[in-house]
């Protein structure tokens, strides 16, 4: 049992499953029983996808040790790009990769500037989140393109299936991330870069670890998920909005941290910050179902981030702390 204790303790994206749990039975008491029906599920389902890509991403990165602010503006640049190229009647199939290659491309340069001139990430996706969404804007000259009807194949990516129709086609796209992007940190050589770049670089260099090379794949792989996320939000509404994924660069990152990847690098999960993009997703609608003024939302989100970083950094504490039998 103790040794159990001592697994869990070092987990803190178990400790996140207790919060959703909680958050959960007290949401479905303030909602007199309507934050578990089968619709509002769907609901809460239905979006999750757009913002926990965003957050898969912006956990490896983390995990490797940096930042990245611009990921909410490359969320509107992306399906921007590919819905200008739409409404001039080119063909989805090129339109599409045109918009995830304008994600590429902002990650690929976030990574060189951050690489190459030693700058703190925070600084370069700082000035990269107001170059994106600017562009963005200039390319659609401030409203969105009119996207010919059918254009898209919207079915492909945000129709309902399952039992029920519980879930989106985004759903699963998500879980197919989810698991590939897990499988590459977990099970892979990359994966195992990507930690010990985090946990330590010098030691990581030493080892002889291309660790520029592994940095600049995770601000790409970082900016191609949050543009694909973006993209999946633009085929749900229909047409791409300058304004889309403010604010989101800083959700992602909650979400990373309530999920328990640490500030400083080396340790996290994909699966964490999946559990941290959950608890956003229930907080945002359970205030909502619950009656409370959504000015709320952000302080509770704040409250929960700080919250779980105290806990975090306590729990791992008092897991090294635990002396745990073994048998010789």
């Amino acid at each position: 049992m103790r040794r159990l204790l001592k697994i869990y303790m070092e987990k803190p994206e178990l400790a996140g499953i207790v919060f959703l749990l909680v958050l959960g039975t007290i949401f479905q008491i303030q909602s007199g029983g309507v934050f578990l029906n089968a619709q509002n599920v769907q609901g809460i389902l239905g979006l999750l996808p757009e913002m926990a890509l965003v957050a898969i991403g912006v956990t490896l990165l983390m995990i490797c040790g940096e930042f990245d602010l611009s990921v909410g503006s490359v969320f509107a640049l992306c399906p921007m790009v590919m819905g200008v190229l739409l409404a001039d009647g080119v063909s989805f199939w090129l339109a599409f990769p045109a918009g995830l290659g304008a994600a590429l491309l902002v990650g690929l340069t976030n990574g060189i500037i951050t690489i190459r001139f030693n700058i703190p990430s925070f600084i370069t996706t700082l000035g990269m989140l107001f170059v994106a969404r600017s562009a963005t804007v200039v390319i659609s000259g401030g409203f969105p393109p009119m996207i010919p009807q059918g254009a898209m194949p919207r079915d492909a990516f945000v129709a309902f299936v399952g039992p029920g129709d519980m879930f989106r086609m985004s759903f699963l796209w998500f879980l197919a991330v989810a698991i590939l992007v897990s499988l590459l940190l977990g099970r892979t050589n990359f994966g195992n870069w990507v930690r010990a770049t985090g946990g330590f670089l010098p030691a990581a260099q030493s080892m002889g670890i291309p660790t520029a090379r592994v940095k600049i794949a995770c601000f790409m792989l970082c900016s191609l998920l949050a543009g694909f996320a973006g993209t999946i939000q633009v085929m749900r509404l229909g047409a791409p909005l300058p304004s889309i994924g403010e604010g989101l660069e800083l959700q992602a990152v909650a979400a990373a941290v309530i999920g328990g990847t640490a500030l400083t690098g080396g340790i996290g999960t994909i699966l964490g910050g999946i559990i941290g993009a959950v608890l956003i997703r229930v907080i945002d609608n359970g205030l909502v179902l619950s009656r409370v003024d959504a000015d709320w939302f952000k302080m509770a989100l704040g409250g929960l981030t700080i919250f779980a970083v105290i806990v975090n950094a306590w729990l791992r504490k008092k897991a090294r702390a635990m002396k745990v039998e073994t048998n010789t």
